[in-house]
């Protein structure tokens, strides 16, 4: 992989195995962009208002991360991979259902994409860490955090 020029003080060959894992989570990342909008488009039923706003919600801050991990990516000399095409050939979230409608199932089903997608995240502070690259630990970090976040919001729909 060919990089940019850039005077941050990371070794090439840290920078290539940050800048692949963090285009494996920007696949990642905007599959689950998509699956919350195939969510927000398609819920119905009695919580329909509720939920549909709140996918919304969901959706909008992980396009955040989105940016802020493609960002990463080219600030560390990578290119980043984002088109659609690349995230629906390298994302490891399992396929959203895409025949489900009522709002107990969306809830399910996105719950199941969050946490997927916060247990790669958190596999990926270490993995930054362990390559001496604290700053991109703590976008992961920030971004663990608000998946959590989000989980909560989700789950509580189906909780006691």
């Amino acid at each position: 992989m060919a990089l940019h020029n850039t005077k941050i003080d990371l070794p090439k060959d840290a920078r290539e195995k940050l800048i692949a894992i963090l285009n494996s989570r920007l696949a990642d990342a905007s599959d689950l962009k998509s699956q919350t909008k195939q969510a927000h488009w398609n819920v119905k039923g009695m919580s329909f208002i509720a939920l549909h706003e709140l996918f919304d919600s969901i959706a909008t801050a992980v396009e955040a991360h989105v940016d802020l991990i493609a960002e990463r990516i080219t600030t560390l000399g990578g290119t980043a991979m984002g088109t659609v095409r690349l995230a629906a050939q390298n994302s490891s979230l399992s396929e959203y259902p895409h025949e489900i409608t009522d709002g107990a199932s969306h809830v399910d089903a996105l719950s199941t994409a969050l946490a997927d997608f916060g247990k790669v995240i958190r596999k990926g502070i270490d993995e930054a860490a362990e390559l001496g690259d604290q700053d991109t630990a703590d976008i992961f970090t920030e971004i663990s955090r608000e998946i959590d976040k989000q989980l909560w919001f989700v789950e509580a729909h189906i909780q006691d």
